[in-house]
């Protein structure tokens, strides 16, 4: 599990951010949010312009570089801070914690492709290390390694990319916290509220399809009109096949309405929604999933349903939203709903001094703001 983050001079972030998922508490309710004293399930509230999702961007960073999963650039636009004109490079920082097993790895880049330096340590030890200020020359202290050529040349590859692709690792426990580390990168996913029928992600897998023939050929179109009457959008749908591909339609009266031309923003956003929790579901590898603004385009009532499915995902589940409604204990608990700002980040029960019970209001203290970051 990710257990730490820290990110200086990437997009919004001009000094170093941190983001700390070991400032829990010990209620006894909703315990399923927090795992062996990590938060497991998450929600962020800010401001607009707090850098919210800026921090998901920072946060997933590191698909980039470590995986061939999906990954677009064009996401990250004016890479570096704009005001932080001595600092040549953004530096990133994730600590990971596999049972009693712990994770240092921390990168710095002058873009998106260049990696200049990174650095991992397992357990206390340095594993790799390579600074191109420096020297071309990385040292790799891994078993299965020692044939490797150590100079890395003018290539921008990532040394643990490099390592993870060309050996065959002799089995201990440095080689299967490795393993452990890597996989949790491969199986992270970033989702962005949908506009339209676009599909904003990035990693855990590159698609290149329509969501909807992707729904019904999963088998799911009886279960997707099911959780789209759930949600309270009385439907009915059938598909059609024109042009040779199946398209979607809502049936009213008998008469057939294409999807997208009828379909509200909700109703769209619902659809990723639905597209996202299928995979979810069927991908008992996915590690860590952060969905910026999940709930902008939905009733709370449906908010507190979503929240409610995702809480059974089996991995690391970050929100941001602006929907105080569902701040509450009955969700998730104070150390999982965080406050921040452009400076940081803390759980509402780091931000009073007042002892949050199960039966305070907490989006009454919020209003009253009662929470200070």
């Amino acid at each position: 599990m990710l257990t730490k983050f820290e990110v200086t001079n990437f997009k919004s972030f001009k000094e170093k951010f941190t983001f700390d998922f070991t400032n829990t508490s010990d209620y006894q309710f909703n315990t399923e949010c927090v795992k062996n004293g990590i938060t497991n399930k998450g929600m962020i509230y800010g401001a607009n312009g707090s850098g919210k999702s800026n921090l998901g961007l920072a946060i997933f960073d590191v698909v980039s570089h470590l995986t061939d999963k999906n990954f677009k650039k064009a996401y990250y636009k004016n890479y570096l801070n704009g005001n932080n004109l001595k600092e040549e490079l953004a530096e990133f920082s994730y600590t990971f914690k596999f049972g009693e097993n712990k994770i240092e790895y921390s990168y710095g880049k002058s873009d998106t492709d260049t990696l200049v330096y990174e650095n991992l340590i397992i357990n206390d030890d340095q594993v790799i290390r390579l600074d191109r200020r420096n020297s071309n020359e990385a040292f790799i202290n891994i078993l299965g390694a020692e044939n490797l050529n150590t100079d890395m040349g003018q290539s921008k590859i990532s040394v643990i990319n490099y390592v993870k692709n060309n050996t065959v690792r002799t089995a201990n426990i440095i080689n299967t916290v490795f393993d452990y580390f890597t996989d949790f990168i491969d199986n992270m996913l970033f989702v962005k509220t949908l506009m339209g029928n676009e599909i904003y992600y990035l990693g855990l897998e590159k698609f290149t399809g329509d969501i909807i023939t992707d729904i019904v050929g999963h088998n799911n179109l009886r279960d997707f009109e099911k959780f789209l009457n759930d949600a309270g959008i009385e439907c009915k749908l059938k598909t059609i096949k024109q042009n040779g591909r199946l398209d979607l339609f809502f049936v009213f009266n008998e008469k057939n309405m294409p999807f997208y031309d009828v379909a509200s923003t909700g109703t769209q956003s619902l659809t990723l929604l639905y597209f996202w929790l299928q995979r979810l579901k069927e991908n008992k590898q996915v590690s860590f999933v952060f969905i910026d603004e999940f709930d902008a385009f939905y009733h709370h009532e449906l908010s507190e349903t979503v929240v409610k499915q995702l809480n059974k995902i089996d991995a690391q589940v970050i929100l941001t939203t602006h929907n105080t409604s569902i701040m509450s204990n009955d969700l998730l608990r104070p150390d999982c709903y965080f406050l921040m700002t452009k400076e940081k980040i803390k759980p509402l029960s780091q931000c009073t001094e007042k002892e949050l019970r199960f039966a305070h209001n907490l989006e009454k203290i919020y209003r009253a703001e009662g929470f200070n970051v």
